[in-house]
């Protein structure tokens, strides 16, 4: 389950952020939770209308832990104070899904479900588990989200997930020592990222680390580049398998991809040594070293910080990120995200949902650090710093141009299998970038193998 595995691991960067870029934030609001916005400190008018549930029992389960709980446990603690019900939070285990399952047989669901996967939405849904969301959660929805994100937790046309968290995953990360030191700028588009590469590899320091070793990492260069290019439509059918990986726009990513996997230079280590490189090693080697780090630039999503986190970079001085570079008309945003679900039918459990689709909601747990919101009406001064509202402006300006991490919409064995399906290819394509018609017919071979089982 690799969307669970990256979304633990923005949970944890996120929590690492906080505390390399600023030292905590206000808890201020606390005093009165009837009509202001809690954490905000602002006196903010309510957001939304909850009704009275005072006595009323409810449970909500997900898989975080720590600084990322506790600061969940402050959304529900407001939630309590406007409505008067009292919730308790239930420590899930990954797959969710198979918790849950548990806990439906033994008669006892939690009230809502805090649910990473699309796949896993559906598979609630169609095992009628989840309840539908009600109308006041979806006038949240409507007021607050991109369409993109309604879609995300739809079944079937029937409305069951609320997102409340998001990852972006289209991130390049980079040594500003190093920048400095070449004289490079942040990039905007794939040819000006090649420019900087060219401009950082000819001041002595090679510019890019590729964590090879594991092929989930290969994916997302593909993806990124996939939906820049090819455009939102065609990554939806290319992640239905509506169309063949022999596709053209296929052949055009790769193309473009091999215009870096192609030169050595560019690569820590160049191929062999990305190959032997996994994902923790490609960060921290971006990140230590001096003013000669074995790379400058590492790309991947937010939990990039957990790993810089081990090193002596301080993320947003010595560490800055900027948006994964434009190949085709438009900066790409692939994402992942935590949607919340109903498990029970009842009027506490549809007002939790009208209350985490709210802005209010957003706000506090945004505020506190380790959170992106998908909320498009949540003013990015809530976040406590720089690297995080950039990472939040960029999700939330892609508007429905953000798309789900294909390879994690795959039949595992081929999106999501060490040594097998895509993972296999890619790595073998970095290998040899120049076999961009072998690499395609084997993708295609693999994946309607996996898409028929």
């Amino acid at each position: 389950m690799r969307t669970t595995l990256r979304i633990s691991r923005a949970a944890a960067v996120f929590t690492a952020v906080g505390a390399l870029a600023l030292t905590g934030c206000s808890d201020d609001g606390k005093k009165d939770g009837s009509d202001k916005s809690s954490g905000s400190g602002k006196g903010s008018p309510s957001s939304v209308v909850l009704p009275k549930l005072d006595g009323e029992k409810l449970s909500v389960a997900a898989v975080w832990t720590g600084a990322e709980q506790a600061n969940f446990v402050k959304v529900l603690k407001e939630f309590e104070k406007r409505t008067g019900a009292k919730v308790t939070f239930v420590p899930a285990q990954d797959p969710i899904v198979n918790f849950l399952g548990t806990k439906i047989a033994g008669g006892q669901p939690p009230d809502v479900a805090m649910i990473p996967q699309v796949g896993a939405i559906q598979q609630a849904a169609r095992k009628k588990w989840a309840k539908p969301v009600g109308p006041e959660a979806k006038a949240q929805l409507s007021k607050n989200y991109s369409k993109v994100w309604q879609d995300l937790g739809t079944v079937d046309g029937t409305q069951y997930g609320v997102y409340f968290k998001a990852a972006n995953k289209s991130l390049i990360w980079y040594n500003t020592q190093a920048f400095e030191n070449a004289g490079a700028a942040e990039p905007k588009t794939w040819k000006d990222f090649l420019k900087t590469a060219e401009t950082v590899s000819a001041s002595g320091v090679t510019p890019v680390s590729v964590g090879g070793a594991d092929g989930w990492t290969l994916t997302d260069w593909f993806e990124n580049i996939y939906l820049s290019q090819a455009g939102p439509e065609k990554y939806d059918q290319l992640a239905q398998h509506k169309i063949k990986w022999t596709d053209p726009s296929v052949k055009d990513a790769l193309t473009t991809l091999a215009q870096l996997f192609g030169k050595p230079s560019l690569i820590a280590g160049g191929a062999d040594g990305a190959l032997q490189t996994e994902f923790p090693a490609s960060v921290t080697q971006t990140f230590t070293g001096g003013d000669q780090p074995k790379a400058a630039m590492v790309f991947e999503g937010d939990f990039v910080g957990v790993n810089i986190a081990q090193t002596k970079a301080k993320i947003g001085t010595d560490a800055k990120v900027f948006p994964f570079p434009a190949a085709g008309a438009e900066s790409p945003v692939v994402t992942g995200g935590d949607a919340a679900v109903a498990l029970k039918d009842g009027k506490g459990a549809q007002a939790l949902l009208t209350w985490l689709g709210s802005t209010d909601a957003a706000r506090i747990m945004a505020e506190q650090g380790g959170f992106i919101s998908p909320n498009k009406a949540l003013d990015a001064s809530a976040y406590p710093n720089e690297v995080q509202r950039t990472m939040a402006k960029a999700l939330i300006s892609a508007g429905d141009s953000v798309r789900f991490d294909m390879s994690d919409q795959a039949p595992q064995s081929f999106g999501g299998t060490p040594g097998k399906g895509e993972w296999k290819t890619l790595q073998d394509f970095l290998k040899n970038p120049k076999d961009i018609a072998g690499t395609q017919a084997k993708l295609e071979s693999d994946a309607a193998k996996a898409y028929k089982s």
